[in-house]
This record gives structure tokens, sequence and C-alpha cells, in this order.
């Protein structure tokens, strides 16, 4: 078996291999690999995409779902001695929990699969579910040249850690004091879009949205892209704010149609993990 908790532990053929399995799954195939079978989830309640995918996505592979909050790891029972127990009863464990360090430790002792479905600083499996999308409509995505809209946080780090294993180009732009490391970075994007073919964005903290306005994905931004340009939004996204109303009812945002294949990669992931 194997887990996911950081996409840098993958090498590119892992990722290809997710995908080919959700084509798999597209076409019909797994329907019943999860019969008979437990997955523990920890979610907190404001997660709705990716609790919704990877609930009903279990459920269509023929498994249960027990779901707990996501606090309950952090009562004083030692994390250790939580997996000692679920290995008794659980086939998966699919965790959201801002500190990657209870993650790691649950891991270690884990006999089955331990899946990231969001920390503090990486949100794999959306990564992955991007980049599948992206896989959809272009030529080779890893040739595309990308730019990430918003501060150092998960996910900035986690379209970092998707080019760091993919090997394509990554660009940041956002306000002064919140770069990454590792990339090129931008104050201002009407320089930063200049040679894109993927823009990213993520939301803003009240107190950084004054700072952040040079930042702002507009429709007009957009035009000065590379031709057959695409803006894909971090959910929540905020018209107004990261991103222009204008845009998002434009032709240049695929939000919706990319979050559909969350549920195919979700599937995929656990498949892959468990098969390996």
């Amino acid at each position: 078996m194997k887990n996911l908790i950081r996409l840098t532990d993958y090498k590119a053929k892992d990722v290809y291999e997710i995908f080919d399995i959700a084509d798999e799954i597209i076409q019909g195939k797994y329907k019943d690999i999860l019969n008979g079978k437990t997955v523990v989830l920890f979610f907190p309640n404001s997660s709705i995409r990716t609790r919704v995918t990877f609930e009903k996505g279990i459920r269509l592979l023929g498994g249960q779902a027990v779901l707990f909050p996501s606090d309950t790891l952090d009562k004083r029972e030692n994390s250790k001695d939580v997996i000692g127990y679920l290995n008794n009863w659980a086939d998966v464990i699919v965790v959201r929990h801002k500190d990657i360090a209870m993650l790691e430790t649950m891991s270690q002792y884990s006999k089955v699969p331990v899946i990231n479905a969001l920390t503090a600083i990486n949100h794999p499996c959306e990564m992955l579910a991007d980049m599948y999308a992206l896989s959809k409509i272009r030529k080779d995505f890893t040739k595309d040249k990308y730019l990430f809209c918003g501060l150092k946080g998960n996910i900035g780090l986690a379209w970092k850690e998707a080019a760091d294993v993919m090997g394509f180009e990554l660009s940041q732009c956002c306000a002064d004091g919140y770069e990454m490391e590792g990339v090129p970075v931008y104050h201002n994007i009407v320089d930063a879009i200049i040679g894109k073919d993927i823009v990213c964005t993520d939301s803003l903290p009240s107190d950084v949205l004054e700072k952040s306005s040079g930042c702002q994905v507009t429709k007009a931004v957009m035009e000065k892209a590379n031709k057959g340009a695409v803006l894909n939004p971090c959910p929540p996204f905020y018209r107004g704010e990261e991103v222009s109303g204008d845009v998002i009812d434009s032709e240049y945002f695929v939000g919706y149609e990319f979050k559909k294949y969350l549920l195919e990669i979700q599937q995929a992931v656990i498949i892959y993990c468990m098969i390996h």
C-alpha cells in the first residue's frame, strides 16, 4: 500500500498512473473494488467539494464511509493510539487537517493508506484533479507556463509541489512580503500575465486585499495572456477580490468544469494507494 501525504513523494509516472485509473473509472471499471471495505474520513464541517466527492466516490466504488470531524484528532489521545485501533477496521484513512505532521505521524503507524485531503501547506488531491482536467484540454499541460496569483499558502505551495514533480514552469504574482521560495515572483499582474497559459488563484485574507489590488485577475488581464489561456481559481473564490466578476463570467473561466474531476481523481487516488 502507498500513502499520499505530499505530491513530491511521487514521480511523474505515478501521477500518470493515477490519471489512467481515473480514465478507467470513467469507462466503468472498479465499480465494486471497495465492496466490504471501510474508509474512515476526518473532515471539518466547512469542507464542501472535497468531502462530497470523497464520500460519493467511496459509495460509487461499493465502499462504506465513516465520517468524523477533523478536530477529533486534536483530543488528548495520542494519534499513534488512534491509528492502532483504526488498523483493526479501516481499509483507507482520509484526513483533512491543518497540521501535516499529524498526517505524517498517522501514516507512520497505519497499516492502511493515509490520504491527505488538505493541510495548511498543501492540497495534493486538488492538484491532481486540476492537472487531470488540464490533460483533457491541453496537448501537453507540462509544457504550459503557469501563473499562481495569491499568497504563500497551501494552494500556492501545492502548485509548487506539482511543478516540482511534473516539471512545468511556475511563477507567482502576490503582494510584497508574501512570496514563495524557488519561483519567479511578480508584484504586478500586468507584467506577470505576459506569456502565461494557465492562471490559478487563491482567495485572500481581508487584511491583504488592499495590498493585493495590483494582482487581481480581470478579463482585460486575461486578454494579455497567451492565446488559449485559461483561468482556474481555487474555490472558494470571491468576485471583486482576487478575481473580477467579468472574468468569472468569461470564456477564460474553467473552474466548474475542472472540479467535476475531483470525483474520479479521488476515487483513483484511493485505488492507486490500495494496490501499491
